[in-house]
């Protein structure tokens, strides 16, 4: 078993990152927690409340039950993982079923900036995309897939995004093993980063 942490800003690209990585393995070979499941239930406040949330600051996650199921999953058990809404901010009855794999992969923004998790990790992957290219990516995630108009996804970039990756995200990468730039898009990257894997699972 090899558990992996992928962190990156919003909207860098972690997501095609990880996705290759399931792709060149065999079915169920890759377990995938996402951090973004992880966000603490807001159900209690307003709803003008909740357009307040910062969403990119470490207190904005449940760390300790993330690395609870991520225990769990080493330990050879199968794990409920939470299911979060962006557009009522509130955790979801509903739960993901995952079983443990060969490969672990734990991705999200905030992942390398919680000491114990970071110490979980066998591996710790940055990705690492260019400013405009990630608000181009975040402004039309938010407008196609969390309710916000243009102009409510501009102030959310300036008053949350923005700051938060200066202050927690682009300083984690610090952590780093190894970093991957313009995510997806770098094949060469990707294929170094499977290569990597796979030869760490020979090993064990």
């Amino acid at each position: 078993m090899y558990i992996i942490g992928i962190a990156g800003g919003s909207g860098s690209g972690k997501t095609s990152v990880v996705n290759k990585i399931v792709n060149s393995f065999p079915n169920e070979s890759v377990c995938v927690l996402s951090q973004d499941a992880y966000y603490k239930d807001n159900g209690i406040l307003t709803q003008e409340q909740r357009e307040q949330i910062n969403f990119d600051h470490p207190d904005s996650i449940e760390f300790s039950l993330l690395r609870k199921h991520l225990q769990k999953l080493t330990d050879g058990q199968t794990i409920e993982m939470p299911t979060y809404s962006y557009i009522t901010c509130t955790r979801q009855k509903e739960t993901i079923p995952v079983s443990p794999g060969k490969v672990i992969i734990v991705e999200g923004i905030l992942i390398f900036t919680d000491y114990d998790l970071r110490e979980m990790l066998e591996l710790k992957v940055f990705v690492d995309t260019e400013a405009d290219e990630r608000i181009i990516r975040i402004i039309q995630r938010d407008v196609n897939e969390r309710g916000r108009g243009l102009d409510k996804s501009i102030q959310h970039y300036k008053k949350f995004v923005k700051p938060m990756h200066e202050i927690f995200i682009e300083p984690s990468k610090r952590y780093a093993d190894i970093i991957i730039p313009e995510g997806g898009h770098n094949a060469k990257g990707i294929d170094i980063l499977i290569s990597k894997i796979k030869l760490m699972l020979n090993e064990s």
